[in-house]
């Protein structure tokens, strides 16, 4: 037997291949968009996919099980309560198969959606592991508060936060101290608040570690876990809704994302996403352009700026680079959306100007401060008296709440977000001077630590 561990660090999301050796047969679990690297690894021990299995209609992310099954003739297994429009075998508690000597059973374990399940893998009659999904991650569990819009069956968080209670100690943490644990995610994703950087763990280590796991009331479980989780991208419900249909295959759909040639005219009022680095976009760029950086998590950003219904325009500074954001964005599914992707930048006729940080510095009660960090950020660490507190994923939405009659500085925590919230603000407010504190916000931080 072998576990194969896959890594998109992007999204922080793990796949999973575990290969059973006596049969040369493999079974997938929550694979990402791109199917490729789970054909080079079958290729690679000369064996056969001949299952896909999904812990859930992920929301962060676009799976490629029903693309895999179609080529491979794999079975897709998932909970009957998902709801699927695909052909499926239904994978419930009580249900179980095989594969040489290895056996995989599932378990429902609601909580961070109604359609959860985990699957244990047994062999000989022994359990070694178990993945969990978005259920149990190390050092944390799955966010409660995802399905009140999106899926087949929509629960309150609430209630969906008294079913993980119970799906973590009825069933989860009943199994043996050594079995291993496999989670959905690491630190970095939305699907929880606190995970940790390791990409394993037994159950052993997460009765002692994890802070969800330790005695306490159902009630004050529910307290704790719904408090200060992040925000919901965009995207989210989107993706609940694809992954219950089944993706398009992942090649075509990138291939037919339509290449415009440098200086094309583009449509008056589409939004255009600038993906060029921030001191490029501010030297020049087209009036009302988003500048989503290339770096830092471009997807998650992308799919929380831009809603699912609308087109926008993709521009990036060269050919690989755009190349590259076509994949990423093609792993949240927003590649159908993409009205054109071109390099360089249709025209520059929009700068931002440079701040002073010395003066800001001497004088900030002189500017507009508009504080673009998550609420539980700012909460956690106020940097200016008097900011307004707008979240980016809320600013487009919002910034005509902003006063103009200052120049206005727009600042995060380490400057990758602001640059994508100043052009906002920039855009929304054509009358205003607005700023952008970038990584020079660091500075300000170190002097509030000092204090």
């Amino acid at each position: 037997m072998k576990i194969e561990q896959f890594e998109d660090k992007g999204l922080a999301h793990f796949s999973y291949a575990i290969l059973s050796e006596c049969a040369r047969e493999i079974v997938l679990i929550d694979p990402a968009r791109d199917p490729q690297p789970y054909y080079d690894y079958a290729q690679a021990h000369d064996a056969k996919i001949i299952s896909v299995i999904e812990t859930h209609p992920h929301a962060d992310f676009v799976s490629s099980h029903l693309e895999i099954a179609q080529k491979t003739g794999a079975t897709i297994r998932v909970s009957k309560l998902l709801g699927a429009d695909y052909q499926f075998e239904a994978f419930d508690e009580g249900d179980s198969f095989t594969s040489g000597k290895l056996t995989y059973r599932a378990l429902n374990t609601p909580g961070h959606s109604p359609d959860s399940i985990s699957i244990v893998l047994s062999r000989e009659g022994k359990d070694v592991a178990m993945f969990t999904g978005d259920t149990l991650f190390i050092g944390d569990v799955g966010r409660p508060d995802l399905r009140e819009k999106a899926g087949n069956i929509q629960a309150k968080r609430e209630e969906l936060a008294g079913q993980m209670y119970h799906s973590l100690r009825e069933k989860l943490m009943t199994l043996s101290d050594d079995v291993l644990v496999y989670p959905a995610h690491g630190a970095g994703s939305l699907c929880g608040k606190a995970l940790s950087g390791a990409n394993s763990s037994t159950i052993a280590d997460e009765k002692f570690g994890n802070p969800m796991l330790r005695p306490m009331s159902e009630e004050e479980f529910v307290q704790v876990l719904l408090a200060d989780q992040p925000f919901i991208p965009k995207y989210f419900g989107y993706d609940v809704a694809l992954n219950k249909a089944g993706a398009t295959a992942y090649a075509p759909s990138v291939q037919q994302v339509q290449r415009l040639a440098a200086g094309s005219t583009l449509e008056k009022g589409a939004v255009l996403v600038d993906t060029r680095p921030e001191a490029e976009f501010k030297q020049g760029h087209l009036a009302g352009a988003i500048n989503i950086q290339q770096g830092g998590k471009f997807e998650t950003w992308l799919g929380s700026i831009v809603g699912p219904e609308e087109k926008f325009y993709l521009v990036a500074a060269d050919e690989a680079t755009l190349e590259d954001l076509i994949r990423k964005t093609a792993k949240i599914g927003y590649e159908a959306l993409i009205a054109g992707a071109l390099v360089g930048t249709p025209a520059t006729p929009a700068t931002l100007p440079q701040l002073d940080v010395e003066q800001f510095r001497d004088q900030p009660e002189a500017y507009t401060i508009v504080d673009i960090r998550n609420a539980s950020e700012t909460k956690a660490e106020p940097l200016f008296e008097g900011a307004l507190s707008i979240p980016l994923p809320e600013l487009r939405e919002r910034a005509r709440e902003i006063p103009t009659g200052k120049p206005v500085v727009v600042h995060c925590a380490g400057g990758y977000r602001s640059a994508a919230g100043s052009s906002i603000v920039e855009a929304a407010l054509p009358q205003a001077t607005v700023y952008d504190l970038g990584e020079a916000v660091k500075s300000f931080q170190t002097a509030v630590a000092s204090h």
